[in-house]
């Protein structure tokens, strides 16, 4: 099977009429859009031609975004006073596929994923070769403002966990976003802002000369691997990211293995995430890891069930003993994962830009 095929069509035809994906449609839990996930699908798709549908998701995301204004606008007023946030004080981290909230409690203050999807926006308009439209310009804006305003805040991270730190990876993804923010509306204070979030990483983010999980953690992510790319907070040469990833590979990385999240995680018992490996990958894809990349994309591919589906995670587990209680309330592992097979396809396109 042509994964690279198979993932394409797996994406896009599983994508709502609205232009949501929904992160795992097998998987009850994850039947919502997550901006996050969202996002890395559209990059995906966009590298691969498939830009027709990246479109829908990023006009799927304006929309949502300027349906729920009022959400925001109180939020950005409550950051600039300091004053503490309520539910009904920020944008969601997931809709459903006509851009409604859930209905059932979750953890939905997080703002890595809104920056991720400006960052998103801005190189799907580069690949795309189009000009944004005006919900667009007026969505990111009202993005911007919003990031800008809230940053310093606690919130949870990529996983939707520790609301109450502030995470490393997300104040890059919000750097990011403020940039391509900056860039889409000609508007120089989000520059500023995201410089200061950059500096404000390297002040209180590295601790024995490589970023950390969250401040006042010593322990690394996986997720720190965007901070090089897609994120671009430092350069992938940058010795605190060489130090960063080799921290991954000797805390995270199993031996011809995938990347686990972090040291402490049991969610179905701390497996290895396609995702991150594929991630991994990139990281070596951009440098002179040649070789390392293409080991990657093999052992994702070794990892495709017989419907050519790339789950969450797979084994072994850090935690074990862990695993079945989430099998017991949510089932299975999620699978297929859209954000696998995005990833697997961003390391793909990425493998053949720059090694051909």
């Amino acid at each position: 099977m042509d994964l690279i095929t198979h993932s394409l069509d797996l994406i896009t035809s599983t994508q709502s009429s609205t232009g949501a994906f929904m992160a795992s449609p097998h998987f009850p839990t994850y039947r919502y859009c997550w901006f996050r996930d969202g996002a890395f699908i559209a990059y995906a798709l966009d590298q691969w031609g498939r830009s027709a549908a990246a479109r829908q998701f990023h006009q799927w995301a304006a929309r949502t975004v300027l349906a729920h204004r009022p959400a925001a606008e109180r939020g950005i007023a409550k950051g600039k006073r300091s004053e503490s946030l309520g539910p009904e004080d920020y944008l969601h981290t997931r809709y459903q596929a006509d851009g409604n909230p859930g209905t059932e409690e979750w953890g939905n203050f997080q703002l890595d994923g809104l920056g991720t999807w400006l960052w998103s926006l801005e190189q799907h308009l580069k690949l795309a070769q189009r000009t944004p439209t005006v919900s667009e310009l007026d969505a990111a804006g009202l993005v911007g403002r919003y990031l800008a305003a809230l940053w310093r805040l606690p919130n949870y991270d990529c996983w939707e966990e520790l609301p109450d730190r502030v995470h490393v990876s997300t104040l890059a993804a919000i750097a990011a976003g403020l940039r391509a923010a900056s860039r889409l509306i000609k508007y120089s204070a989000f520059t500023a802002e995201a410089e200061a979030t950059r500096q404000f990483v390297l002040d209180q983010g590295v601790m024995d000369g490589h970023l950390v999980k969250y401040l006042g953690s010593t322990e690394v992510d996986g997720n720190l691997l965007w901070v090089a790319w897609p994120y671009q907070l430092l350069p992938p040469s940058h010795p605190v990211i060489r130090n960063t990833v080799a921290r991954i590979e000797q805390t995270l990385k199993e031996p011809n293995g995938g990347v686990h999240r972090y040291r402490a995680d049991t969610y179905y018992g701390g497996g290895e995430w396609l995702l991150l490996t594929a991630w991994l990958g990139v990281y070596y894809a951009l440098g002179q890891g040649q070789r390392q990349a293409q080991a990657v994309v093999r052992w994702l591919e070794e990892q495709a069930n017989q419907e050519g589906h790339l789950s969450e995670q797979v084994g072994p587990q850090l935690h074990p003993g862990r695993y079945q209680e989430w099998v017991d309330r949510w089932g299975p592992v999620a699978c297929p994962l859209l954000w696998s097979h995005a990833s697997y396809l961003t390391l793909c396109a990425t493998l053949k830009l720059r090694h051909g």
